[in-house]
């Protein structure tokens, strides 16, 4: 009998078996359970089995599936591609797959994209056809519409402009139009969409362009013509009254656009909105094509919009204009040496066929969806433009030869400035004329066109020689009133009585100064201020900012550069090195400082003004300067001005120093006077109360308080802050290393002479400070260390050789910041103390 088999440990089992084993049998009664246990594991296996054998039969299906699929591509890409490398033909049924498997790649990376590309291709060509049947049926339609409307048209019966009729088959024809503008419209949609979406497709859309813009050559013509025809049946132009030279409401022009009724109305308003969507249309085509042109620069089709404009011109407008300015222009050649006859002329016309713009057109454009348009400024715009082609064709001319002539008469300049002076007044009544009601909707950058359109100041815009030779006028008219005024010697005097009674009414001196008596400059300046602002102001009402820029500095800014000039001269006439200043050239000094320093102050009120910093932006743009751009739109003329300030002030202060300097010669020279001891016998503080000036120091020191007094009087404040603080800085120099630096040895009586002379000096200074030794530090200290106690002095000696640390320390401790720790070593070894 064999043994039994033994048994498994229960650590060898799998952990998975051994947890399934504890979750049945738990305790010995389970036991029972097993034979059921395995009956219901033998069921699990059996199902188990059954799906597997499911599976891969579906696998194999599946294989099949797959290899006669890849049999079929493979048949596929052989007859697009005789030299398509596939498997073998006649592969062993083991090895299809090994074989397959490169064929599969290749197809994946190479083959399908290729075939991709080549169905894209297929389906651009596909796309490209139909658009192109699309576009020929379209263009077909719009030349067959137009054709229609042109037999139309040769079967019309002229008319004349006293007929009253309409013409026979004008509702027809305006049909016809409709019909061609809708096709035109949809036609451009689609170049439109093309030009977006397919920019290779560049020949389609220019033989398109082409085409359309044949048939839009005719088609335009005709619609024009059409409509001047209606007018004209209408009773436009009506005869302009001429009876007077000033007219008045009771002798208004009647408006035969308000007159019409019925028919002619409705007919009109229909010709009206067909030129409006006509124009729309173009407008429309011009922008696509110059969105076309920025990629295809030169092309002849495109190049005359290279030039294009903003014009904010409607045919419908300019048709109402037309045969008034033939019928005005007779009125103007008989008032060629009259010009304001001929601007109150074009007011008048235009101010009494306003209600017809608010009334009639205003709501056919509204209903042509013309968005942000309005009748009354094209109107105003389009009467500006008559008046503007006339001064450009017929009196600019003549007047600019006549002065490059150099025939630079009275009657020229006159004339110049007349017409300017019409021109800038007639613009601000126009404009009143185009104010809506109701403001203008759209971008800000197309309303500052529209109003730019507006001014027949625009005339400058183009002709540069123009605008120069009218800044030219006005500078030659400045110059010549600053002339004038310069001959007047009045214009440089200064009541310095009344400066100083308006000085002393003030309960404290303000250095916030805006006026020129605040700022004491002579009365010249105040003409040249008005002179110049009167021409900044004429620039201004230029409708472009570069041409404001161009004007401003051709005749404001060398104006102000004249006069800066002579203030330049007036100093530089004077001889700051003199031994002596006279007191004339003094006031005469202060009073160009103080010119010059107002002149400052204004034209740095001016550059804050938003205009001059929008110019002085463009300006900078114009000429790339975005790196280093202006700080003012004056900032050459503000340089100038404080250089020449500087300069002044400068030269004063070197006068005032360089006559000290040869008054107190004597004085620094007499060594003897702090040496010797000339009152032994009394005590210190005796001799400091009997202590006086010393002689050779009161002459400088009553020039120095003449001088001050006169520049207090005479110098605006703030100059003359800077200039007296700078001159107690000089003298403090030149004393300091004149006397305590030199090699003195100062004794007591010495230390008390300097002590009072400088006090008698820090007088000078006492009405404009409280504390006027402070602007005299080097000198202070001196008298500091002059004074100190002799054990104050030991200390000092023995810092001499100690760190620098230390020797700033003892500096500190002394209440010395100014002379250095070798500067105090010599002065407190030149002081004699009495033993």
């Amino acid at each position: 009998m064999e043994a039994p088999a033994a048994l498994p440990s229960s650590s060898a089992l799998p952990h998975r078996l051994r947890r399934f084993l504890d979750d049945h049998f738990k305790t010995l009664e389970d036991l029972s359970t097993a034979p059921s246990l395995v009956a219901q594991l033998n069921r699990e296996c059996g199902d188990l089995e059954t799906d597997l054998l499911r599976l891969w039969k579906g696998l194999s299906v599946a294989t099949s599936a797959w290899l006669s699929r890849s049999d079929d591509v493979r048949r596929t890409l052989r007859l697009l591609d005789p030299g398509f490398e596939g498997s073998n033909p006649h592969p062993s049924r083991d090895g299809e797959v090994e074989a397959g498997l490169p064929s599969v790649g290749r197809i994946l990376q190479v083959e399908l994209p290729l075939l991709v590309k080549e169905i894209g291709r297929i389906q651009t060509v596909r796309s490209y056809a139909e658009t192109t049947l699309k576009l020929e049926a379209l263009v077909g339609e719009l030349e067959d519409a137009t054709f229609t409307i042109m037999s139309h048209s040769r079967n019309d019966i002229l008319f004349n402009h006293s007929n009253a009729s309409i013409p026979s088959g004008s509702g027809q024809k305006q049909g016809k139009l409709m019909l061609a503008i809708k096709i035109m419209k949809y036609i451009e949609e689609i170049l439109a969409s093309v030009a977006r979406r397919r920019p290779l497709w560049n020949h389609l859309v220019m033989a398109v362009d082409s085409r359309v813009e044949k048939t839009f050559s005719v088609l335009r013509p005709q619609a024009l013509m059409d409509h001047r025809a209606l007018l004209a049946s209408l009773g436009w132009p009506p005869v302009l009254s001429t009876s007077g030279l000033e007219w008045d409401k009771s002798l208004e022009i009647p408006n035969p656009l308000v007159l019409m009724e019925g028919e002619k109305k409705e007919i009109y308003s229909q010709s009206f909105i067909e030129l409006c969507a006509l124009q729309h249309l173009q407008a429309q085509r011009e922008e696509r094509l110059l969105g076309l042109l920025e990629n295809q620069k030169g092309h002849k089709l495109l190049s005359h919009l290279d030039r294009r404009t903003y014009d904010c011109s409607l045919w419908t407008i300019d048709e109402l204009v037309r045969p008034i300015a033939s019928r005005m222009e007779y009125h103007f050649s008989r008032w060629f040496n009259e010009p304001k006859f001929i601007f109150a002329l074009v007011y008048k016309i235009t101010r009494d066929f306003m209600d017809g713009m608010d009334i009639v057109l205003q709501p056919l454009m509204d209903q042509a969806r013309l968005v942000g348009s309005s009748a009354r400024e094209a109107w105003v715009s389009a009467m500006g433009k008559l008046l503007t082609k006339y001064l450009e064709r017929q009196v600019f001319p003549l007047l600019a030869k006549t002065y490059d002539a150099r025939n630079q008469t009275m009657d020229v300049t006159f004339s110049w400035l007349q017409l300017v002076d019409l021109m800038i007044s007639f613009d601000k009544r126009m404009k009143v004329l185009a104010a809506s009601v109701t403001p203008l909707i759209g971008p800000l950058s197309e309303f500052e066109g529209f109003s730019r359109s507006l001014s027949i100041l625009s005339i400058f815009n183009e002709h540069c020689n123009w605008l120069l030779t009218w800044a030219e006028i006005e500078l030659n008219v400045a110059d010549d009133k600053l002339k004038s005024e310069l001959e007047d010697e009045r214009s440089w005097f200064i009541d310095f009585r009344k400066l100083s009674e308006f000085s002393h009414n003030k309960e404290a001196e303000s250095f916030l100064l805006s006026t020129r008596e605040e700022y004491k400059a002579p009365p010249i300046v105040d003409s040249v201020i008005k002179i110049a602002w009167s021409m900044i102001e004429t620039g201004q009402a230029l409708p472009s900012k570069p041409t404001k820029i161009q004007f401003i500095r051709c005749s404001a800014n060398i104006f102000l550069k004249h006069f800066f000039t002579i203030l330049f001269e007036r100093c530089q006439n004077i001889k700051f090195m003199a031994p002596s200043i006279e007191d004339d050239e003094l006031l005469r000094v202060a009073g160009a400082v103080n010119a010059a320093r107002f002149c400052e102050s204004v034209m740095r009120e001016w550059s804050e003004d938003v205009v001059f910093l929008e110019m002085s932006a463009d300006e900078d743009e114009q000429k790339g300067n975005c790196q280093h751009p202006h700080v003012s739109f004056f900032e050459d003329e503000i340089n100038f001005l404080v250089e020449l300030e500087i300069d002044c002030l400068e030269g004063i202060m070197s006068a005032l120093l360089l006559e000290f300097d040869a008054l107190c010669w004597c004085y620094v020279q007499n060594i003897e006077q702090w040496e010797d001891e000339n009152i032994e016998s009394i005590n210190e503080m005796l001799a400091e109360e009997i202590m006086t000036v010393s002689p050779g120091f009161v002459e400088a020191l009553d020039m120095l308080k003449d001088r001050i007094n006169i520049l207090k009087l005479s110098l605006n404040s703030q100059d003359f802050l800077d200039l007296w603080r700078s001159i107690a800085g000089g003298l403090d120099h030149f004393i300091f290393r004149s006397i305590p630096l030199s090699d003195i040895k100062f004794s007591c009586q010495g230390v008390n002479q300097f002590r009072t002379d400088m006090e008698t000096l820090f007088l000078v200074f006492s009405s404009f400070c409280a504390r006027p030794e402070a602007f005299f530090p080097f000198t202070s200290e001196s008298l500091k260390l002059l004074t100190i106690h002799c054990k104050d002095v030991d200390f000092l000696l023995e810092m001499v050789s100690k760190s620098e640390s230390e020797k700033e320390e003892c500096l500190r401790l002394l209440g010395l910041s100014h002379v250095t720790i070798s500067q105090a070593e010599l002065i407190v070894r030149n002081r004699k103390f009495v033993s």
